[in-house]
């Protein structure tokens, strides 16, 4: 990633979370009024670019897979009582904006390249967007600082169960990296969890998420991003549970579809590509 601009991918998510907001039917998955605001002037060119290379129905399945896990995230943050939220590559993410009523019984620590999380501040004060107390920034390059260095600096409580998001990350990751990450989660206080998203190997796909993973592929690469890491659900478990953590919910395709889409009249439904995972701490 070039260390002057922000993240193309955050940027494409953002764009993504705004997009299903605008063409897609209410009730939204995630109603994020902010997406197309912090995405700014460049989101038509991004919008026009995923146009251009991405029949509609794949476009839709991508943007149905993007709104999907920050909404099954939040849900579990909300239903488990949680003061501190860690939102791990935060990207253009707009919850602390979104939930301000939620800031004065919660601590959010955004964690994000320095380079994207500059940006995106850069853009909020241009929107003259509030950073109210609770609503912390945590920059780390993760290839110079450990993650637990980081929300030392930023004094979260390890004393205190921790929820964390991890969401269209870990595909761009070593597995190194992705295990560090875990046994730090994995260190918190009992009753911490972490929802994460990770892609499934390309067995588990379907010809459509087959067909717009490998086009995806090109371009993040081509972006500087690449893809790295997918797995098998059985690999994505055996590793949660390698870290130290316990595998709390792991839901299918279907089980996704049935929870969040079921008689929808648009028909909208996430791609298989993408699956999510709860993994919590049990020490």
């Amino acid at each position: 990633m070039d260390a002057g601009r922000p993240s193309a991918t955050a940027m494409a998510v953002a764009v993504s979370r705004g997009s299903h907001r605008a063409y897609d039917q209410p009730p939204w998955v995630l109603d994020d009024p902010y997406a197309q605001l912090l995405a700014g002037p460049a989101g038509p060119d991004i919008r026009a670019s995923e146009e251009a290379v991405f029949a509609e129905p794949a476009r839709r399945q991508s943007r149905s897979s993007i709104v999907v896990r920050a909404r099954y995230a939040e849900d579990r943050l909300l239903a488990g009582g949680y003061h501190q939220y860690v939102i791990l590559g935060a990207g253009l993410d707009s919850f602390a904006w979104r939930r301000p009523g939620l800031l004065g019984q919660m601590r959010v620590f955004e964690v994000d390249h320095p380079a994207t999380q500059a940006w995106k501040r850069a853009r909020a004060d241009d929107l003259g967007l509030p950073v109210r107390e609770g609503h912390t920034f945590v920059p780390v390059d993760f290839e110079a600082e450990p993650l637990e260095t980081a929300l030392n600096r930023a004094r979260l409580d390890w004393s205190q169960p921790v929820f964390f998001s991890w969401l269209g990350v870990i595909i761009y990751l070593t597995t190194n990296a992705v295990e560090a990450t875990l046994r730090t989660i994995a260190a918190c206080a009992p009753g911490s969890e972490a929802v994460l998203s990770y892609d499934a190997s390309e067995p588990f796909l379907d010809e459509a998420a087959r067909e717009m993973v490998h086009t995806e592929a090109e371009m993040v690469a081509a972006a500087g991003e690449p893809y790295r890491l997918t797995f098998s659900p059985a690999e994505a478990e055996t590793l949660v549970r390698r870290c130290g953590l316990a595998v709390a919910e792991h839901l299918t395709p279907a089980e996704v579809y049935e929870r969040y889409f079921s008689g929808r009249a648009d028909g909208l439904r996430p791609s298989t590509a993408e699956r999510l995972m709860a993994a919590r701490v049990h020490h």
